[in-house]
């Protein structure tokens, strides 16, 4: 089974915190693809983030991040279609809860970034079901590239 496809664009609106590289981020989101992507991933501060939030969800604050589809992935029927989409990460709000909920910061990165590919691609964690399935796929994924449960409560 080939690989899918990622053209990824990533946009750096913040300077001067300890953020992933373009490299990195790629390899993190490829290893949650299940269909070929085209995708801007722009990371930011908490003023884009919460303007971002409440412009298109009606939350006025920083949120980690947010992913835009430009279709479903289960509307698209060719294989060979791309499914195209944007993700939000807001670098503050990233640091402030892995801090707060005592996590490596590249690991909440990385835990993010498959989150949001997974968005993407159709996953969402609405109801309990869902939530159950999208979870353990992220642990699944996170684990591959050698990260821990990010759902494991710490004591």
């Amino acid at each position: 089974m080939a690989a899918h496809k990622l053209s990824l664009t990533v946009q750096y609106a913040v300077v001067g915190i300890d953020l992933p590289t373009r490299q990195q981020f790629r390899r993190w989101i490829k290893a949650a693809l299940q269909r070929d992507v085209h995708m801007v991933l722009r990371i930011v501060d908490e003023i884009e983030g919460r303007a971002l939030n409440k412009q298109f969800r009606g939350k006025d604050y920083a949120t980690n991040v947010l992913t835009f589809t430009y279709a479903d992935a289960d509307q698209l029927t060719d294989t060979a279609a791309f499914l195209y989409g944007d993700i939000v990460i807001c670098a503050p709000v990233v640091e402030q809860e892995a801090c707060e909920q005592r996590k490596d910061l590249r690991a909440h990165y990385v835990h993010l970034a498959i989150h949001a590919a997974l968005h993407l691609q159709g996953y969402d964690h609405e109801n309990e079901q869902d939530a159950v399935i999208m979870e353990a796929l992220e642990t699944k994924l996170l684990a591959k590239l050698g990260y821990v449960d990010p759902y494991k409560v710490l004591v």
